[in-house]
């Protein structure tokens, strides 16, 4: 069993959008989930927040960034996900919903500082792009249980809403710049997003149940019906008066659709990442200090195990080289004799008999010691066994000399000997 293995545990979950349980072991299935709920937090305190306070705006527009970033570290880090919620379809899909929030909510704190036409129509157009993009990604899910049909309808209904609102603040900045024929022709262009807007808003308040959808507010319908139909009236408003200006004053000739620039967009509502998130020291102040601060992390307890089991196979290994030579010196100083000339050298010490049964040595040990008792040099007798050493080396040599010339004869005698022949072979 590793390490993992003892700090794993059983997961299990329900999937946000199937309500299916998903049960794993994964730590990090675990961190994802985790993850996607603070971004599902993050989103409700978006909504929640009154827009008609600065303050309330600026939290929409963080939360809605920060869910955005949340959504992106897990695409970007956790992969092969086991529920639909984490998988990477819904995810981005997600990111992008997330991302045209933000891009509504700077539109309208444009719109409300009275920020320059051209601006406030480049964010607006940089909305409906994103809200047309997941548009586009939201028809895929339908039927299969993942999102709710009436979100199809109100992601297309601000599609088309920004659509006009971007061409009525792009008139407004043409008509400044004296391009009066432009100008009434986006108004006819903001006009005709607004009515179709309009109308899609309309359907929606007789299809929309507040007990058929209970992640939308009850009051959804009613409210996308009033923005539209406001927005609408006063397109229409502006196209009249400024058919009215160009036919009495200005006499331009009306360009094509086609021919009119690109509105440029302006995307200023990037995510917040995570590593941001938790950097801000309000939030680090929130959070507080690491609960877990003073835990060894699991790599490092993995790392000083196998370094324990190391150290000790070292221990053993020495223990046991230590242990054999050990037994090998016991056997070899018992193969020599040395713990029975030791246990005689202590009873003469103790003038012992030298009753052990070996009475040569003792008689020979006896002898040596009363000869160093009586007054015996000790030099002289090693001189006495050096000289009787030598005598024998003069002996050996001398016998090796005799043993030589006796071959040498031998081999004389052998070559000057008659040849006898066989008889027979011969």
């Amino acid at each position: 069993m590793s390490a993992y293995d003892l700090v794993a545990e059983l997961i299990i979950r329900n999937d946000a959008f199937t309500t299916k349980p998903t049960t794993q072991t994964s730590l990090a299935f675990e961190k994802a989930s985790i993850i996607h709920l603070l971004s599902a937090v993050l989103s409700q305190l978006a909504a929640s927040g009154s827009r008609a306070d600065p303050e309330g705006v600026k939290r929409a527009y963080f939360s809605t960034r920060a869910s955005s970033g949340m959504l992106t570290y897990i695409n970007e880090n956790f992969l092969h996900a086991p529920s639909t919620d984490l998988s990477r379809e819904v995810v981005h899909l997600l990111i992008g919903l997330m991302s045209a929030q933000s891009s509504e909510i700077f539109t309208e704190k444009l719109v409300e500082e009275k920020k320059a036409a051209s601006l406030v129509a480049r964010a607006a157009n940089q909305a409906a792009a994103q809200y047309n993009t997941v548009v586009d990604e939201i028809k895929e899910f339908q039927g299969k249980g993942i999102v709710d049909k009436h979100w199809l309808s109100i992601i297309q209904i601000k599609a088309k809403f920004f659509i006009s609102v971007a061409q009525y603040y792009r008139s407004i900045s043409d008509g400044a710049a004296g391009k009066h024929g432009a100008a009434l022709v986006r108004l006819k262009l903001a006009d005709t997003a607004a009515q179709e807007a309009q109308r899609l808003a309309h359907t929606f308040t007789y299809t929309f149940t507040a007990a058929s959808a209970p992640t939308l507010p009850s009051d959804s319908a009613t409210s996308l019906q009033e923005i539209t139909k406001a927005h609408a009236t006063l397109c229409a408003e502006a196209k009249t008066q400024a058919q009215k200006d160009n036919d009495l004053i200005y006499h331009e000739i009306l360009p094509s659709e086609a021919s009119l620039p690109q509105i440029d967009k302006l995307p200023a509502a990037a995510p917040i990442t995570i590593q941001e998130i938790f950097g801000n020291p309000d939030v680090s102040k929130l959070i507080g200090p690491d609960i877990f601060g003073r835990l060894v992390p699991l790599a490092v307890h993995e790392s000083a195990s196998v370094y324990s089991e190391e150290k000790a196979k070292v221990v053993r290994q020495e223990v046991e080289r230590c242990d054999l030579n050990q037994v090998e010196i016991q056997t070899g100083l018992e193969h020599l004799g040395f713990p029975r000339l030791t246990k005689i050298w202590a009873n003469l010490a103790e003038d012992d008999d030298g009753s052990d049964g070996n009475v040569e040595i003792s008689g020979v040990l006896a002898r040596l010691a009363e000869e160093v008792r009586s007054g015996g040099s000790l030099d002289h007798l090693v001189g006495s066994l050096d000289a009787h050493r030598q005598q024998c080396e003069r002996d050996l040599r001398d016998l090796n000399a005799s043993l030589d010339n006796e071959n040498r004869e031998c081999e004389r005698a052998r070559v000057g000997a008659p040849v006898i022949k066989d008889s027979a072979n011969g």
